[in-house]
């Protein structure tokens, strides 16, 4: 993302010059005009003032080793921001039953896969037990690029479905694109300094669990907010 129109923050007692959405860059030289992730925190909200339900966004550089698997993960927020999450949960039976209980939106089985395979129901999250496994896979190709394919790995497959709707229901998820940054949101620009930072923390922990062990795994933190800039952290 280089390239992009060039910002001027002049709003509040901050006045900071040609900030700029740069977020993939060869250098790992900080920008001149890093600054600590509370002050980062305190300039977008100088510039979005009167626009609390503004989102904060987070953008990570990430360098992990050649050949490690893609990044992504989940964590839950000390506030969430987003709410409305539509879990849809492969499962018949008891599974079923267990599922619509603990609060998904969409149950289902064999009529189910033929539906999302038309395209026909809108979810943001995927569940499967492991005996629907095998039917769900065959609209992999669909859910896969999508990153809604329940796998093992994830935990999006599983005998526990109530704890699995309850965890998805609530849960933070992120991925890196094909640069291997992370961009996401994190928090509204109305959240009080602390609960920012607390989602901050919690989702550069799980991104660094990515890391296996290598110590420079992040590069580069940027913040920026819907309409504001983008501004590099010394400290994320």
């Amino acid at each position: 993302m280089s390239g992009l129109s060039r910002f001027t923050l002049t709003r509040g007692p901050f006045s900071v010059h040609s900030l700029c959405r740069t977020y993939a860059s060869k250098s790992r030289a900080p920008h001149p005009n890093a600054v600590s992730l509370e002050k980062a925190i305190a300039m977008l909200k100088a510039y979005e003032v009167g626009r609390p339900q503004q989102t904060i966004e987070l953008h990570v550089q990430c360098a992990p080793e050649k050949g490690q698997p893609p990044i992504r993960g989940s964590c839950i927020l000390t506030r969430p921001f987003k709410s409305g999450t539509r879990v849809l949960v492969f499962a018949e039976g008891e599974k079923a039953k267990e599922a619509r209980a603990a609060g998904a939106d969409i149950v289902g089985g064999d009529e189910l896969v033929n539906k999302v395979r038309e395209d026909e129901v809108k979810f943001d999250k995927c569940l499967s037990t492991p005996e629907m496994l095998p039917k769900v896979a065959k609209i992999a190709r669909m859910l896969g690029p999508k990153g809604l394919m329940p796998t093992v790995n994830k935990g999006t497959v599983t005998s526990d479905i109530a704890e699995a709707i309850k965890f998805s229901k609530s849960a933070h998820d992120f991925r890196a694109d094909k640069m291997l940054i992370v961009h996401t949101g994190v928090a509204k620009i109305g959240f009080t300094d602390a609960e920012i930072l607390d989602n901050i923390q919690k989702v550069m922990a799980s991104i660094r669990e990515n890391s296996r062990g290598k110590n420079k795994f992040v590069s580069r933190v940027h913040l920026s907010s819907t309409q504001g800039p983008g501004i590099q952290i010394t400290d994320a």
